[in-house]
């Protein structure tokens, strides 16, 4: 079964509804841009990270159109997680390809939520751009670079509930 064959099958074995259309390949932003569809959804940027320690690794979502500043989210996460009295990563760097693979079965390129359906230790920290929630609907690679899946804020938010991460709106 290939990656986009998995996801599809997770989604409709919980009752996700969603659209999918395939396009070239697009491992980037710039990209995979010129694929998609004008559908009103919010084109989501992944990007997959560790802690200093290489022993905790977070999975970071937002809009497509923003830049990520990884000092910054740095600060915010430390900030943001002290104050529920949680414990802050610390210094933040780009996982490496192999860790990628080890945790949710992707290469880069394809990394995106659905991912974390092979993250059957619940590894993974998903970080998610409170921005996310202002969307009718989102698009992400269906763990593929080769296709997108439109997917509403409800249908996404059930995703949420069905993937056992910790998740934390950012």
């Amino acid at each position: 079964m290939t990656r986009k064959e998995i996801v599809y099958n997770y989604l409709q074995q919980n009752g996700i509804t969603y659209d999918e259309y395939d396009h070239p390949e697009g491992k980037t932003i710039e990209e995979a841009q010129q694929w998609w569809r004008n559908d009103g959804s919010m084109h989501c940027k992944n990007i997959f990270l560790r802690n200093h320690k290489g022993n905790q690794h977070y999975l970071v979502c937002f809009d497509c159109q923003q830049q990520l500043d990884i000092h910054e989210l740095e600060q915010r996460l430390k900030a943001q997680l002290q104050a529920a009295g949680k414990t802050a990563p610390g210094k933040l760097s780009f996982a490496s390809p192999e860790r990628m693979n080890k945790y949710l079965g992707l290469e880069p390129g394809s990394v995106s939520p659905f991912g974390l359906i092979n993250d059957t230790q619940h590894h993974v920290i998903l970080f998610l751009d409170k921005k996310i929630k202002d969307a009718t609907s989102l698009s992400f690679h269906p763990n593929d670079c080769t296709g997108t899946v439109v997917i509403s804020q409800e249908m996404f938010e059930k995703y949420l509930a069905t993937i056992g991460n910790e998740i934390e709106w950012i």
